[in-house]
């Protein structure tokens, strides 16, 4: 990435030994005005990291804050290990994702397992040792889904909740993939082998998409690789969210159906390769 684009900070060296071999957690946060949240999010992050024998690194992309994100997420230096990747102005999700799982997909090794989630605390760091699990177990993408049995949405208005709902049906129905419901989920775990795989196959135009629509792209360019998908019950917890939403609701449902219909005039509606 041009220096003109961001300014990348690179973790310190750990304190204590380090442990070879040792199959690591990757988490990447994309972050615009969170100093209410990130704090919060981030000592969640370390309780997990001690409550259980993963390794964690966080990679905090600070997409144009204007507010304390940035320093809060150095602040957390001596606890955790962290990338900070900051944008001069405002980016958007989509550039945020693209440089913060660029970075993850160098740093990960095959065993690692690299998590992308929200940084406004609606996403539970509680789930990642699940998730994690659901990787050794054999798949290469889980989703913490909204859809599954025993999934909880807290704090999200009716008209929300149907419109994810309408665009679940609609990409399912356009786009099977084995395992999934849950499209648009940006709460995701990846083998560190599924995402070599996926820029091995489309390069820096993996991550393309500027708004938030780049997570279902996202997911339709991995469905046709050749990888096996999974989802775990999501507890959503938009309740817990400090600050407004910066979801633009029409615009994001507009641009999705755009990309839906760009990958189905592209691919024909073909099934996913591990149908």
């Amino acid at each position: 990435m041009s220096a003109l684009l961001a300014e990348t900070t690179r973790p310190l060296a750990p304190s204590g030994p380090a442990l070879v071999g040792i199959s690591r957690v990757i988490v990447v946060l994309a972050a615009f005005n969170e100093e209410q949240n990130l704090g919060c999010l981030l000592r969640k992050i370390v309780e997990q990291s001690r409550e259980t024998s993963l390794s964690f690194e966080v990679i905090v992309v600070d997409d144009g804050s204007t507010d304390r994100t940035w320093q809060i997420a150095e602040d957390f230096r001596d606890v955790l290990e962290i990338t900070t990747i900051r944008h001069p102005v405002n980016m958007g999700l989509g550039r945020s994702l693209a440089d913060g799982l660029a970075a993850a997909s160098k740093i990960a090794d095959t065993g690692d397992v690299v998590v992308t989630m929200d940084a406004d605390e609606s996403h539970p760091p509680g789930l990642i040792p699940r998730m994690f699990r659901a990787v050794r177990e054999g798949n290469d993408v889980v989703i913490a889904s909204r859809y599954q049995p025993n999934a909880h949405i807290h704090g999200l208005s009716a008209r929300r909740c149907l419109l994810s709902y309408a665009v679940a049906v609609v990409s399912k129905t356009l786009f099977p993939i084995p395992g999934v419901r849950d499209y648009t989920s940006g709460y995701r775990a990846f083998s560190g082998e599924s995402l070599h795989l996926a820029y091995e196959r489309y390069g820096r135009g993996f991550v393309d998409q500027s708004g938030f629509q780049v997570t279902i792209d996202i997911l339709l360019k991995m469905r046709r690789l050749p990888l096996v998908f999974g989802e775990v019950p999501l507890v959503l917890r938009y309740d817990l969210k400090k600050g407004p939403s910066k979801l633009p609701t029409m615009k994001t449902i507009k641009a999705t159906l755009r990309v839906l219909l760009k990958h189905w005039l592209g691919g024909k509606g073909l099934p996913a390769v591990n149908s």
